[in-house]
């Protein structure tokens, strides 16, 4: 199933619904903090390097599933002598 149409569609899906989600909370955490009375800069530069960390994560899944799917998985180079 690996590169299939299917594949692509919902690889895509994927992407634009982390694109969304890391959009929205960039527009709501700041409007929110603002209306707690919290100071934004430190914590919205605390929520940035979060939602980088999640984002760099699942885009190495991503790749191991690039990877896994071309056929160079894992236990390829236990059969070499």
């Amino acid at each position: 199933m690996c590169f299939s149409l299917l594949w692509l569609i919902q690889t895509l899906v994927w992407l634009v619904v982390v694109c969304a989600v890391v959009a929205i909370l960039y527009l709501v955490v700041p409007y929110l903090l603002n209306m707690l009375g919290i100071a934004s800069g430190v914590v919205m530069q605390v929520i940035r390097i979060i939602v980088a960390a999640i984002v760099i994560i699942a885009v190495l899944w991503l790749l191991y599933d690039l990877v896994t799917c071309a056929g160079i998985g894992p236990g390829v180079y236990r059969r070499l002598p």
